[in-house]
């Protein structure tokens, strides 16, 4: 739960850095009912399976689950229901372009809150092939033995 430049991260998709190469994000609102933002805020959110889709001309998050809240009795609505994200136009067509031109995948990387606001980190990702994932842990690795190293100099 840290929070950088006002941001509080409520959850946050780790297998997707591993899976994919990140191109490019946007972060985008999420459109929710009232019941749906009081479980995020109390951190009752899981990003691990879903992903985002560009469908006649609007961006929309699928499987994105959010455990009903336990005062919200007939309020309550679907766990892993579809929702919209907001995004400006420009920024949805750049999106449209760049998933069918060359192939990439829209994934939610960080559930926050910014301003009281819940919004999603959308990365514009490339998947990574087993090859890939191999050399990108040496390379990780690689780093963290560095810092280690020079940390104890000092």
């Amino acid at each position: 739960m840290s929070s950088e430049q006002g941001r509080k991260v409520l959850a946050q998709n780790r297998k997707a850095r591993h899976e994919y190469d990140i191109e490019e994000t946007y972060d985008a609102g999420l459109v929710l009912t009232g019941t749906e933002i009081k479980s995020i805020r109390a951190g009752k959110a899981n990003l691990s399976d879903a992903y985002a889709t560009v469908e006649r001309g609007e961006a929309w998050l699928h499987h994105m689950h959010v455990s009903p809240y336990e005062q919200g009795g007939r309020f309550n609505v679907e766990a892993r229901r579809t929702r919209k994200l907001l995004l400006h136009r420009r920024e949805i067509n750049r999106l449209i372009g760049k998933v069918k031109q060359k192939g990439l995948t829209l994934v939610p990387l960080t559930l926050f809150l910014q301003r009281g606001y819940a919004k999603v980190e959308i990365g514009l990702a490339k998947g990574r092939q087993v090859h890939d994932k191999r050399q990108a842990i040496a390379e990780r690795e690689q780093r963290r033995d560095l810092e280690r190293a020079l940390s104890g100099r000092e």
